[in-house]
């Protein structure tokens, strides 16, 4: 039998209706690679093999039927930011310590529901703050690509870097992941993956552990773009749950595959063309710029003007939301509680002890903006900002623009520990310059593999566009795919 973790979704969903292998063979496929290699890449922070197994089980015998959803018997990991009904969701932070929620997320009950099956909650950057999933309690996740020639450990990017690592190691087939400034796409770009942002609005925040509540968006990571389209399909929904969630229809995003480019606007933002960014990363953008044109596409010039405040202004509104999610760990009612004097001292302790450096230092950034003479000056400054960053795509659209080509990230992956972006962190905040606008404009925004660097490493292009026309980022996205071809790490781990 061919080896069942090289499947795409669309392969293992034809596969399972044919009745060529079972849900339950597929499962514990996964759970084989799991074992042999978490140890090492540090993917997982839970692995629900038994309930894994018994979702599969139920799958096969409603695909014996001739029954089954639109993810009947797909293994999938997910991030732990998204609530699991009795199962470690902890946003990998010491202060939810043993919290096991008593309910489940409405992303996650809707892939429940296509009949995805569970293998585990995946690391990730505490409170999803990070850019290199080094900030978890867990430890950092390893990136399953290395130089040529090199076996240093290299990060997967943040926040959702144990979604990108696991499916680019073949760990799951696909899965969650929630992007804040970044953290789909930024870690796809770095493991070789496709990640999507969807539309803010189009997938329901209720049970997903919030870290900036105007931001914060769930999407999928997975193999491919077409697998990407169907695992959002199943994500997306308006929910009563979540008044931000959009009543707009999910569109079957399949059917926008393989259409043709041929006549679409595609914006090439010269703003976006950063000092001192790397060769490789303008010569990708180059050729991602003629693949479209030989696609058919019409590419033209477009002014943003207000990009170069993006970062800034995200550093600010962030960290300020941030601040404020976060006042409620207090070791009162779950998670980790650190005895005290008094009830004021318990609390102190508690959080001292409970949230890691990074998260310490963005809620003393987002309490600072927020503080009596600091508001105005900071936050609604940022909030003005913010409107002129989303007017400057607003334009482009009226301009009739369908969509903007950009490099997805400044870099290749770097390394673990790496001493000079952790004795900076702006330095680790810049890994977010081409992605942050889109959440700042609450916009959709997807990450396509693109090429390999010098060192063998890859690297991804980002397209963005309008609201809630994510079908046109996957039908431009599948040109990209096809003309640059798939990329998979060289085995050394497991």
């Amino acid at each position: 039998m061919t080896d069942l973790t090289k499947l795409t979704i669309a392969e293992a969903r034809e596969g399972l209706k044919n009745k060529d292998y079972t849900s339950l063979e597929l499962t514990d496929a996964f759970i084989g690679n799991i074992e042999a290699a978490n140890a090492q890449l540090n993917a997982y922070v839970t692995v629900t093999a038994d309930q894994a197994r018994e979702m599969a089980k139920a799958s096969d015998a409603k695909l014996a039927k001739g029954e089954g959803g639109a993810l009947e018997g797909i293994p999938l990991g997910i991030k732990d930011l998204f609530a699991t009904k009795g199962v470690h969701t902890q946003a990998c932070s010491h202060i939810l310590d043993g919290f096991k929620p008593p309910y489940e997320s409405t992303v996650t009950s809707n892939l429940w529901a296509d009949g995805a099956v569970m293998l585990g909650k995946l690391n990730m950057d505490e409170f999803a703050m990070g850019s290199s999933n080094e900030t978890s309690y867990y430890g950092p996740v390893i990136n399953p690509w290395r130089k040529q020639g090199s076996n240093q450990d290299l990060v997967p990017g943040g926040s959702s870097g144990g979604s990108a690592s696991a499916v680019a190691a073949r760990m799951c087939m696909g899965a969650t992941a929630t992007d804040t400034g970044g953290s789909i796409r930024q870690p796809a770009a770095f493991t070789g993956t496709v990640g999507i942002k969807p539309t803010y609005g189009r997938c329901s925040r209720w049970g997903v552990v919030a870290f900036a509540s105007s931001l914060d968006q769930a999407g999928p990571i997975a193999h491919t773009v077409r697998d990407s389209a169907i695992l959002l399909k199943s994500m997306a929904s308006v929910d009563p749950k979540d008044t931000t969630s959009v009543d707009i229809e999910v569109p079957d995003y399949e059917a926008a595959i393989g259409k043709s480019v041929m006549g679409l606007k595609i914006g090439i933002p010269a703003e976006y063309r950063m000092e001192g960014m790397p060769g490789e990363i303008d010569e990708l953008w180059q050729k991602g710029i003629e693949w479209l044109k030989d696609a058919g596409a019409e590419i033209v010039d477009i002014a943003m003007p207000h990009t170069k405040y993006a970062l800034p202004a995200y550093y600010i509104v962030a960290p300020a939301e941030a601040s404020s999610n976060l006042a409620r760990y207090d070791g009162v009612r779950y998670g980790l509680r650190v005895p005290g004097k008094d009830i004021v001292e318990m609390y102190e302790n508690t959080r001292a002890e409970g949230f890691g450096e990074e998260v310490k230092r963005r809620i003393l950034i987002g309490t600072y903006v927020l503080s009596a003479g600091y508001y105005d000056a900071y936050y609604l400054k940022a909030q003005k900002v913010r409107t002129l960053i989303k007017r400057d795509f607003d334009l482009a659209w009226e301009n009739g623009v369908d969509a903007i080509l950009t490099p997805a990230t400044p870099s290749a992956a770097f390394g673990v520990a790496d001493q000079d972006l952790h004795s900076d962190p702006v330095k680790m905040y810049l890994n977010d310059i081409f992605t942050v606008t889109v959440n700042m404009a609450g916009l959709p925004g997807i990450s396509v593999p693109a090429g390999l660097d010098k060192s063998g490493l890859p690297l991804g292009l980002q397209l963005i566009g309008k609201p809630f026309d994510e079908s046109t980022l996957f039908q431009v996205g599948q040109v990209i795919e096809d003309a640059a071809g798939s990329f998979e790490p060289e085995k050394w781990w497991g």
